[in-house]
């Protein structure tokens, strides 16, 4: 296990380290010159070609685009993400206000959406053909072909707008007015919801059809166990070895999620973020929350490998 552990490691820093090329690569080919943009924020300012070389050295855009690179590495080795160009302040720092919010609404939204999921996938398997599993699978169709960002506005209209029930716009800590906090939440965390949930009520109930069919729970039902010791005992364990994986493909579809979720109500988070940095062309914001979403992602990925022994002993990692 150990040395499987290791080896993983090993591979999520390649992983890692190919990531940040392509991405630097990219926003290097993009066009336009992130020096001219940051001169330019003031529509009427004047600067000299001496200025423009002045502002590129200082940000170390004069420098070649694999010394720029490389640098750039030197300091995340070292916990330094670099500065960003407009906002003057340190990379780490932006992060660090911006990836709770979103790691706080991402939790919710995976915890809730798999709670609900794998029990209602399992219903669905069990009463195979019967009303609930038809009415299940329906909604797990919608709930897969519905973009979240238009089920977002559709919730603002109805419990913002029209009903007045909910706030349309903003966060706020659960720290600070832990009730305001949830109302502020609800509607993000079901648009973030709907593509997990409905992906694994689909996957947990595929899953346990095919377990169901094997020999050995054939062999408990002819026992004459309870369907609640067959089902949770015998069947679920290896049943779920699908849905684990499946989870862990989630998060990086609902932190992917947030970009549009954050924007359409206005929540200050890491995806949003991700997104005025993209615009504005801020290299090092982009660069950085490129790293910090995949290392997270690399993390949840090993987890749920080593989580494969725990459920099925037959798995070995030698």
């Amino acid at each position: 296990m150990l040395t499987y552990i290791i080896r993983r490691l090993l591979l999520a820093v390649v992983v890692l380290i190919m990531a940040t090329c392509v991405i630097f690569v990219i926003m290097h080919m993009l066009p336009g010159d992130p020096a001219l943009l940051y001169l330019s924020q003031d529509a009427y300012s004047k600067f000299t070609p001496a200025e423009l070389e002045s502002t590129k050295h200082e940000l170390g855009l004069d420098k070649p685009v694999l010394v720029q690179y490389f640098n750039w590495l030197a300091g995340v080795v070292q916990g330094d993400l670099g500065k960003s160009i407009f906002r003057k302040t340190k990379v780490t720092s932006e992060i660090s206000n911006a990836f709770p919010i979103s790691f706080y609404l991402g939790s919710l939204a995976w915890v809730i959406s798999h709670a609900i999921a794998i029990p209602a996938g399992i219903v669905c398997a069990v009463r195979r053909g019967k009303r609930i599993d038809t009415v299940l699978t329906i909604v797990a169709n919608i709930g897969i072909t519905a973009p979240s960002f238009w089920i977002g506005v559709l919730l603002i209209y109805v419990f913002g707008l029209y009903l007045n029930w909910l706030p349309i716009f903003g966060y706020t800590s659960p720290l600070d007015n832990f009730w305001l906090s949830i109302k502020k939440v609800i509607m993000p965390v079901f648009c973030l919801c709907l593509t997990p949930l409905s992906g694994c009520i689909r996957q947990t109930r595929s899953a346990m059809l095919e377990v169901i069919r094997q020999d050995y729970i054939r062999t408990a039902w002819s026992k004459g166990l309870r369907e609640r010791i067959i089902v949770f005992k015998h069947a679920l364990k290896n049943g779920v070895i699908p849905v684990v994986t499946l989870a862990g493909m989630s998060i990086p579809v609902i932190l992917g999620g947030e970009v549009l979720i954050e924007t359409v109500f206005g929540i200050p988070g890491i995806g949003r973020l991700a997104v005025n940095a993209l615009f504005s062309r801020d290299y090092a914001i982009v660069q950085g929350i490129v790293l910090v979403i995949a290392v997270f992602v690399v993390l949840c990925n090993l987890i749920v490998d080593i989580s494969y022994g725990w459920l099925d002993p037959r798995i070995r990692y030698d």
